[in-house]
């Protein structure tokens, strides 16, 4: 098991007051993980130390050849003060498989989850416990050799940082509305879109600002080749609820296998509801819409965990989803997702971890 020292912040920050907005992303906690990784030593030097500046090389080859990953997850506060985090080996195992596939070293399973309940430990105070909020976790690596040359680097730093958050989307549970997107491209199999990489995102982010700048949420991907299958929505996977069957895109090498998308899943199988992975079109969903099939859109990811779809832009094409209304499977995958990170409701699958 991974050694960690802590070293204390001499000058606590004020907690932020929860009768105010936690805007997501904006308020960091006293401390951070930190671990080094070198040819010679491999991973080592974990720590917790005080929230502070990092200080790298201009030459450093994360900032000039995008060698890095990330991954989110969170902290929920129950009603008898217990801390939990929600599936975290889950978030491990990805951050490995992005990692084999950007030329990171991977970090051992038990050890990335020990960083995050030792951080989440020393910090448990900034755990929020209004209804709605948590504690985000962001743990992320970068390349760290001062070189300008393209091959992987051979250091690195792993840190893992806090921030208590509200709802990640202001509208709450009330359903978003999403562009679909058939100019620009996110991803293509082969690619590294099944990876949790800013790359992915900056790509994301002109189309993000076209929808923005038409009034919707977020955007959803159609696939690189043929412009027509469907693959996620920029920070979620999607869910289609079809003539009663649950239908999720397959994971097909330019999709980002999420741990809520995973969660759905089992759900579903345990609920002996009808779920399937496949390969969808835009053709077939805007089909299912004419014919009145269509009845539930949603997305799922840890910053959101559920969020509901009221319509769907495509072209010239409005399609409204059940008059705009959240449906009742969204709101009952939401209820018992929420309600097993809070400890509200029993943890039959095992997904919880305690801190």
């Amino acid at each position: 098991m991974i050694n960690i020292r802590i070293e204390k912040t001499a000058t606590p920050k004020t907690l932020p007051s929860q009768d105010n907005p936690l805007n997501f992303g904006t308020i960091f906690t006293d401390h951070m993980f930190i671990m080094n990784y070198d040819p010679q030593n491999g991973w080592n030097d974990a720590r917790v130390v005080p929230y502070e500046k990092i200080c790298l090389e201009p030459s450093s080859m994360v900032f000039h050849y995008g060698q890095e990953m990330f991954e989110g997850l969170k902290a929920y506060k129950t009603g008898d003060e217990r801390i939990l985090l929600f599936r975290p080996e889950k978030n491990a195992q990805r951050a490995n498989n992005t990692n084999k596939r950007l030329c990171i070293p991977e970090i051992p399973v038990e050890d990335f989850v020990e960083a995050v309940k030792t951080l989440v430990k020393t910090d448990e105070k900034w755990v929020p416990t209004k209804e709605g909020t948590s504690l985000y976790i962001r743990p992320f690596i970068i390349a760290t050799d001062p070189f300008l040359g393209v091959r992987p680097s051979d250091t690195y730093m792993f840190i893992i940082i806090l921030s208590p958050v509200g709802a990640y989307y202001p509208e709450g549970l009330n359903p978003v509305r999403i562009w679909i997107e058939d100019e620009y491209v996110r991803a293509v199999k082969g690619g590294i879109g099944e990876t949790k990489t800013g790359g992915n995102y900056v790509a994301s982010m002109k189309s993000q600002v076209k929808a923005h700048d038409a009034g919707y949420s977020q955007v959803l991907w159609l696939d690189g080749v043929h412009r027509k299958y469907i693959e996620e929505v920029g920070a979620m996977n999607i869910f289609f609820k079809i003539n009663g069957e649950v239908v999720t895109p397959a994971l097909s090498g330019s999709i980002l296998p999420g741990v809520t998308r995973d969660t759905v899943l089992e759900l579903c199988k345990a609920w002996g509801v009808p779920a399937s992975e496949k390969r969808i079109s835009i053709d077939e969903i805007y089909e299912a819409y004419e014919n009145g099939t269509l009845e539930e859109v949603f997305g799922t990811g840890t910053a959101a965990v559920i969020s509901p779809v009221g319509e769907l832009k495509w072209g010239d094409k409005t399609l409204i989803v059940n008059d705009g209304k959240i449906g009742d499977f969204s709101r009952k995958f939401y209820d018992t997702v929420t309600g097993i990170q809070l400890g509200n409701i029993k943890d039959e699958f095992g997904w919880t971890v305690e801190v």
